[in-house]
Order: structure tokens, then C-alpha cells, then sequence
């Protein structure tokens, strides 16, 4: 596997784990198996995008059910709906990394011009892989914001009665 260990985590993994706890298996998933130019670098890539778009649906499920009334254990809804939409952003550009890395794995790159002309098929996937990897950020970012500690349900106040009018009769 060109030096490449097996990945570490499933799906089934990660739906076992924290919203936190499984941006950021994901996140050490990305480190640990770099997209490298051959076919372990793209099946890297494939892989990624699968646990990205799993984890994306599973934020945006969390978020609906976060709606619910009494349910505990999760982040609020606008803080799992603002992650989902930074795992799409990480999606996007996996996916748009794709076509430099197709090029790349595909194409020779063996004379001196094969490899200037490859210089901007590299670039394009620097700059897909380093945006995909500052949404992840943003997502933790958003997941990692410390939860207000509710406080004690006071009673409501008790509504101000209006004086009643009496009338002369």
C-alpha cells in the first residue's frame, strides 16, 4: 500500500463518538493519510470525501433532532448546522481536488517539460487540499465554543392583573 497503514476509522466508528470527538478523528484521519500523487494519494481522497459527506449528514441530522425538545449530549442546532456547512466547504474542494489529482496520477511526468507543465495541476491541489483542511478548522472552530450553562427554569413571573373598574350601577 506505498507505506500507507489502513485507515483507523468507519462510519460506524465515528457515529459512536461526540460530534467533537468525531471532527476530530476525522480531522487526525486527513493527517494521517495524506493525498499524496499515486493511487494510494487518491484513494486517500475518495475516502476522505465518503467520511466528510457521512459526517456532514450526520451533523445535519443532529441539528434537526437538536430542535427536539429535551434533548441533551449535543451542541445547539445552529452551532451542528454551521459545522455541516463547513464540512460541505471541506467536501467541495476534495471533490474539486479530484481533477489535479487525476491528472497527476494519471500523466507522465518524466522529462523536465512534462513536469513545469504539471507545476499548476500541483498548485490547484495545494490550494483545494489547504482550503479543505481550514473548513475542517472552521467546523471545530464552530463545535468547540463552550455551551452556555443553563440556568435553574425560574418561574415566570406572575402576569400583572389589571384593576377591575367597577361600575355604579
Amino acid at each position: 500500500m506505498s507505506g500507507d497503514q489502513l485507515h483507523t476509522y468507519e462510519p460506524a466508528d465515528l457515529d459512536d463518538m461526540s460530534p467533537l470527538q468525531a471532527l476530530d478523528a476525522m480531522t487526525a484521519d486527513v493527517r494521517g493519510h495524506r493525498i499524496t500523487v499515486d493511487s494510494t494519494g487518491l484513494f486517500n481522497a475518495t475516502r476522505h470525501i465518503g467520511l466528510l459527506c457521512q459526517l456532514a449528514a450526520r451533523m445535519a441530522a443532529d441539528a434537526e433532532y437538536q430542535l427536539s425538545p429535551n434533548i441533551a449530549d449535543l451542541p445547539p442546532a445552529e452551532h451542528l448546522g454551521a459545522s455541516a456547512g463547513h464540512l460541505g466547504q471541506a467536501i467541495a474542494h476534495y471533490t474539486q481536488a479530484l481533477a489535479p489529482l487525476l491528472t497527476l496520477t494519471t500523466t507522465a511526468q518524466d522529462t523536465p517539460q512534462q513536469k513545469l507543465d504539471s507545476l499548476d495541476h500541483h498548485n490547484r491541489l495545494r490550494s483545494h487540499l489547504d482550503d479543505a483542511g481550514r473548513a475542517l478548522a472552521a467546523a471545530r472552530t464552530v463545535l468547540a465554543v463552550p455551551q452556555p450553562l443553563t440556568a435553574p427554569n425560574k418561574p415566570a413571573p406572575a402576569p400583572l392583573r389589571a384593576r377591575a373598574v367597577r361600575s355604579r350601577t
